[in-house]
């Protein structure tokens, strides 16, 4: 779950009560296909060097 817009530490709260709730929480990144890395967000591909998603502007935590 990305909060764009959650103030600093927000995710790591919201995680936690998640967490507190048997609920599993994880941290997402890149996929990997062929030489490209993909994005888990829409499977768009880029190059190995890319720090964001240019498809939908998904960044890894």
């Amino acid at each position: 779950m990305t909060m764009a817009s959650a103030p600093d530490g927000a995710e790591d709260v919201f995680d936690q009560f998640l967490t507190d709730r048997g609920h599993p929480t994880e941290r997402i990144g890149w996929q990997q296909d062929g030489l490209k890395k993909q994005c888990p967000e829409c499977s768009g591909l880029h190059d190995d060097a890319a720090t964001s998603c240019t498809v939908c502007g998904w960044t890894p935590r």
